[in-house]
């Protein structure tokens, strides 16, 4: 669960300029103004049109892009940010200088061009071939007509039939590797489990990749209705045991996999990694609080930004019915922060989202108390994010016989971490600690009689 106006997504688009179009291959490199501060943008087009936007100076990378080109005016549409870049190409075709446009913000912004930098180090993707099938799949959610999602179901060799597992990833428009900073965690998971029996499916999410859907106007419990949707789908598949198939679910996941078996959904195990307890306004406090401090905030400035996010969680969740007074008592407290009415209303427009007021006001103690199957909950010490500190103890009391496991040194997507802070999350060449992958892996093989 990121709290960033940059939501980390996973697959780049490909873009095919119109022939008479000039060549824009190359990384486009410009500075923002926001808030006072200065921030990096870098829109990546690769010789084949495929376009990614990274912020470096806010540890986010590989968000998916789209680039146009109609005679020299160039256009950079990122739906993960609502926000576009439009430009104008320089005649030397080494400048593009334009806006980026946000919500209701237009930000001058010029961009210089250079060459792509190479990708990090990502050792722990798994490369073919590999000692198990890989196939292509796509069912339909019942529940949302138009939703068709795309995905990619790992088989162990052999007859079966085998146990199962469904990936649930976190917030934000993913990919079915959950791909963050050229990470590809749901890949190492579906890799580990396949190699000792376990079949795993995961897909993209609505509307993101190959799926079907419009992925902006879903919350949480529309995401359950599509895990409902593949575990029906999944038990009807030869070689699958229906009575094994279990669910792991990664942050945002984490809340929805309880939904699921709240609605009746037939699993046979729950795994959360890094998985909210409290409701999702509490979540986003406690992790401002955790960065700021992290981040070196005085306790000055953290209790008044923190007094601050606490009237905006309760303005969400007191109007979670009603969008328009969402946005109208979120920019009313921004003003009066000093933000200007421009500012405020583009604030006031994305947590009036259906998605973020669901998620404010949910409260997943129902949901928690509902699960009657075997659960594994895995928490990284240093998570900012979702911290085990604030998670642990309301497991604890909700569904008492569920193991938990904190791994001390992890961050919110289980690397080895210095800080925890999400600078960090691409500068770790680690996907998923060696630690956290043996406790998970041996933990469902148990479960599932392997």
């Amino acid at each position: 669960m990121i709290i960033s106006t940059l939501s980390i997504a996973a697959v780049a688009a490909v873009v095919a300029p119109a022939q008479a179009a000039p060549d824009i291959a190359g990384a486009w490199e410009g500075r923002l103004s926001v808030a006072g501060q200065s921030i990096r943008i870098v829109f990546n087009v690769a010789p084949d049109g495929t376009t990614t936007m990274d912020s470096p100076d806010q540890g986010a990378r590989g968000i998916p892009a789209q680039g146009s080109v109609e005679g020299r005016n160039v256009t950079f549409a990122v739906t993960a940010i609502s926000g576009r870049f439009e430009g104008v190409l320089s005649e030397d075709g080494r400048t593009l200088t334009g806006a980026l446009v946000q919500g209701g913000m237009t930000a001058p912004m010029v961009l210089e061009r250079g060459e792509v930098a190479a990708g990090p180090s990502r050792p722990q993707t798994p490369r073919p071939p590999f000692p198990y099938e890989a196939r292509e799949v796509a069912f339909d959610n019942p529940a949302a007509p138009g939703v068709r999602l795309a995905g990619t179901l790992t088989v162990p060799e052999g007859a079966g039939p085998f146990p199962a597992a469904i990936l649930i990833t976190g917030s934000g428009p993913q990919d079915r590797d959950e791909t963050i900073l050229d990470h590809k965690a749901f890949a190492v998971w579906a890799d580990a489990l396949t190699r000792r029996g376990v079949a795993v499916l995961r897909y993209d999410d609505r509307g993101v990749g190959a799926s079907t859907g419009n992925f902006g106007t879903a919350t949480s419990a529309d995401f359950a209705t599509d895990v409902r949707a593949a575990l029906d789908w999944l038990g009807q598949q030869p070689g699958i045991d229906r009575e094994r198939i279990g669910l792991i679910g990664h942050s945002e996941g984490g809340t929805i996999a309880p939904l699921v078996a709240q609605d009746g959904g037939d699993v046979a195990w729950i795994v959360t990694l890094a998985g909210p307890t409290v409701s999702g306004g509490a979540i986003i406090e406690e992790q401002a609080h955790l960065i700021r401090v992290a981040a070196g905030a005085t306790p000055e400035q953290d209790a008044a930004l923190g007094a601050l996010q606490a009237r905006l969680m309760r303005a969400v969740a007191d109007n979670a019915d009603d969008p328009a007074a969402v946005s109208s008592a979120v920019s009313a407290i921004l003003v009066e922060a000093g933000q200007t009415p421009a500012q405020a209303a583009s604030a006031g427009a994305q947590m009036s989202s259906p998605w973020y007021r669901w998620s404010v006001a949910h409260d997943p103690a129902a949901s928690l108390r509902a699960v009657d199957v075997p659960m594994l909950a895995l928490y990284g010490g240093k998570d900012l994010q979702v911290s085990p500190d604030q998670n642990v103890p309301p497991l604890r009391t909700y569904k008492p016989d569920a193991e938990i496991v904190v791994l001390p040194n992890l961050n919110h997507l289980l690397q080895p971490a210095e800080t925890g802070l999400m600078q960090e999350y691409g500068t770790i060449e680690t996907t998923l600690d060696p630690e956290a992958i043996s406790t998970v892996v041996e933990w469902v093989v148990a479960r599932s009689n392997l």
